[in-house]
Formats: C-alpha cells, sequence, structure tokens
C-alpha cells in the first residue's frame, strides 16, 4: 500500500489481523474483514487496481474479479506447490498448483501480461506464482515499456 500510496493511488487495505490494518492506516483507509468467514465485505464496488498478496482462498475469485473495473488491474503473488521444502504455508489447500494463477485469470476472462512461477528469492525463499493481468478493455498503451 505505501508504494501506491506514495504514487498518488487511493488505498484501501483488508484483512482480518488488527496489527496489519493499523500498519496500513498509515497509507489509506482500512476494512477490517475475515475474507473466510463472512460475506463478501466488497459487494458493488469497483476498483481500478487489486492487489493480493501471500494471500489464497480459491473461493473468493469470483468476488474479487467482480470488483475490477473495467480496464482494471490485477496484481496477484502467492504460494505455490513445492513452498512447503522452504516452510509455510505447507498445506495444498493454501498453494497455487502449477500454472493455476495464469489460468484463473484466462478463465476469468483477463488479458495477463506477465505471469511467473518459481523461487522468490528476497527475504526467505518461497515457491510462489506472481501475475499481471488487466480487464480486456484496459488502453494497453498505458502499459508501455520504455
Amino acid at each position: 500500500m505505501h508504494w501506491l500510496q506514495q504514487r498518488g493511488h487511493p488505498c484501501l487495505g483488508v484483512d482480518r489481523d488488527p496489527a496489519a490494518l493499523q500498519a496500513a492506516a498509515a497509507f489509506g483507509e482500512v476494512l477490517a474483514a475475515d475474507l473466510e468467514n463472512m460475506p463478501w465485505p466488497l459487494e458493488g464496488q469497483r476498483f481500478g487496481g487489486i492487489v493480493v498478496t501471500n494471500y489464497l482462498w480459491r473461493s473468493l475469485w469470483p468476488d474479487l474479479l467482480q470488483c475490477l473495473q473495467p480496464g482494471g488491474v490485477l496484481i496477484y503473488e502467492t504460494f505455490a506447490v513445492g513452498n512447503e521444502a522452504y516452510g509455510r504455508p505447507s498445506n495444498p489447500d493454501f498453494l497455487l498448483r502449477s500454472g493455476e494463477l495464469f489460468d484463473r485469470c484466462i478463465a476469468g476472462g483477463l488479458r495477463v501480461l506477465a505471469f511467473e512461477d518459481g523461487v522468490a528469492v528476497s527475504g526467505r525463499k518461497a515457491r510462489v506464482q506472481r501475475v499481471l493481468a488487466v480487464e480486456p478493455s484496459a488502453d494497453l498503451e498505458s502499459f508501455a515499456i520504455e
């Protein structure tokens, strides 16, 4: 959130952990929500960008995509199968299968601009998948590489 807020983007952080919310409040609005045990709290809201890190709850995927406004950007990174070699999470329920994040984006109608599936080495080693995807009506000129 800090990086986005520094660049002038309004931010909303969603978490169930009060400490995480307190830290995020310095960079934008926060919403306390237990996404796994309560109704989707963002029904009807749309966002130009959605960033998800270190979190996987597969049943929320349709809700998440419905919140992406036309032309919006999705950035998602979380743990993948193979992470059990490096620590937690190790439960397969919380690990993406090979290519799963890419496949979910395509099935959800998004255009994938970048995808990675490998071992991240910043901080502690972890097996992750990362994706940068856009809602198909996005003006791809704004993503030009300089």
